[in-house]
């Protein structure tokens, strides 16, 4: 069964992505995009998304974890010839099923496009990237004039994070604006 575009109103998140087929009974190697891997559980429904943009809802019969990829077998697929038009394809979720976070807890696509705001009120940019280098994540902001501010993701700095508006208000420290 297939969803066209029009039927799927609510916002899709990207949780892997199909790298290769495996074997030849349908199964596929997905490259995990999520922090919650149980989103590969038996039973859980996904959507293949193509490079055109096609939806194909499907859901788990098998999965299992080899080599940090996920082998997964959907109940709709029996045999590779069924699958092979799925590599590079996204596996998405509605957003209505994501994990609820604990407070003060982002998804990346929550924070990017933010606008970021000095505690005094000047507008500083938009938010384009989140980076996990180590202790704490770093926001990549976008300056003007092509220059790019990094945040560290840090009670001293951020101060309110509003996803309704899409603003993150911040302390500019000392040294950052560089």
């Amino acid at each position: 069964m297939e969803v066209g575009q029009a039927q799927m109103t609510e916002k899709l998140i990207t949780v892997g992505k199909i790298a290769n087929t495996h074997g030849i009974r349908g199964e596929l190697k997905i490259v995990p995009e999520t922090d919650f891997p149980e989103r590969f559980d038996k039973g859980n429904s996904l959507i293949i998304v193509d490079s055109q943009n096609k939806q194909t809802p499907v859901t788990v019969q098998t999965s299992r974890l080899h080599k940090n990829l996920f082998i997964v077998q959907f109940a709709q697929f029996s045999n590779i010839n069924e699958v092979e038009k799925f590599k590079g394809s996204l596996l998405k979720i509605e957003a209505k099923n994501q994990q609820p976070l604990e407070e003060g807890e982002y998804y990346y696509h929550q924070i990017i496009g933010c606008k970021v705001v000095t505690e005094d009120g000047q507008e500083l940019g938009l938010v384009s990237e989140v980076l996990t280098p180590g202790a704490n994540d770093v926001w990549v902001v976008d300056l003007p004039k092509g220059k790019q501010l990094l945040l560290p993701v840090i009670d001293d700095v951020i101060l309110k994070v509003d996803i309704a508006a899409k603003t993150i208000r911040i302390h500019l420290m000392e040294g950052l604006m560089e």
